[in-house]
């Protein structure tokens, strides 16, 4: 992994990506005692910053080999990305997810033209059925996080944010990223790293599926105890990217964990304040910048809200909880 292949990805997704603004908000910076400014990747074609690493995978096939069609593995997001993305291509798509995964995360992958295959995560293994499915057809396999392509196009995101920063005359400051597998934190900081070596990246992830920050913290991939349980369920892992942890322990600062309440709490807050829907799993970031001050530096902070494919139930409970 390189910066110019996340330059490569930036260029194929030119007339394909939404550039998605840095916005900020004086009620959020009093709460968090600095500037808060927000990345709103729940902005982003699908909802989500997948979009970005979908189109740059499947962009960068050979033809004859995408024609035969793509196969992904994914709570919601990276199915919607790849979905959209392989349709536009005019491919067929095959997207494994958990079955409690978000209705509306299953019904816009179907809805995008992909055939969905459901499991169980908490007894099924997700591998062994894609494994299955490419052993009985002829698709190649698109990882959520642990593959190059995908993380060269989640790096166009740290493009945009360094030059973005720079507008604003912000040279120093944490780059707060929601992260799961660690594909976006991980391409987000390749490309600070050449662009704006002043902005560090800090992975935010739920309590008890903190695989990463704990990781950084040991200097080895740590797996997560479990699989489910979690209404951050758009960045559950079993445990860092082979590809992207070596990245961030190199890259990274400290990892930051945030409750089920803090990222619901930051839902609603996005929504009062910014009039941004996301869903919890991608306000982790926002919840950490906002609730765990004391574990940040610096006069600016900068926060990935990473998705908005939140389920009408769970929002309303955000809002009936918090109010913003």
């Amino acid at each position: 992994m390189n910066i110019e292949m996340i330059r490569a990805a930036d260029a194929r997704l030119e007339g394909h990506v939404r550039r998605t603004p840095l916005l900020s908000s004086p009620f959020l910076d009093e709460i968090a005692g600095r500037r808060v400014w927000i990345k709103p990747e729940c902005l982003q074609h699908t909802g989500s910053f997948k979009f970005r690493g979908g189109w740059s995978a499947v962009s960068a096939m050979d033809p004859d080999l995408r024609a035969e069609g793509v196969l992904a593995f994914s709570s919601g997001n990276h199915a919607q990305g790849v979905a959209l993305a392989a349709a536009r291509h005019g491919v067929p798509a095959v997207i494994i997810m958990p079955s409690d995964a978000p209705q509306m995360k299953i019904a816009n992958t179907r809805a995008l033209g992909a055939e969905v295959v459901l499991y169980d995560r908490a007894t099924e293994d997700r591998d062994a059925i894609s494994a299955r499915v490419l052993a009985e057809r002829q698709l190649t396999l698109i990882k959520p996080f642990d593959d190059p392509f995908v993380i060269a196009g989640q790096g166009t995101c740290g493009l945009e944010i360094a030059k973005q920063a720079a507008a604003e005359g912000i040279g120093r400051a944490d780059v707060l990223v929601c992260c799961g597998g660690g594909g976006f934190a991980s391409g987000i900081a390749l490309a600070l790293e050449a662009e704006a070596p002043g902005l560090r990246v800090r992975p935010a992830e739920p309590e008890g599926f903190d695989d990463m920050a704990r990781s950084l913290a040991s200097g080895a991939i740590e797996r997560n105890d479990r699989m489910s349980g979690s209404l951050c369920d758009a960045i559950l892992t079993p445990q860092p990217g082979d590809l992207t942890f070596p990245i961030l322990a190199r890259l990274a600062g400290p990892g930051l964990a945030v409750s089920e309440d803090e990222a619901l709490h930051a839902v609603a807050l996005a929504f009062s304040r910014l009039k941004l829907v996301a869903e919890p799993g991608g306000a982790v970031a926002l919840a950490a910048a906002l609730f765990h001050a004391g574990e940040i530096e610096g006069d600016d902070v900068i926060v990935t809200i990473s998705g908005g494919n939140v389920d009408a139930d769970v929002f309303r409970m955000a809002l009936d909880r918090f109010g913003g």
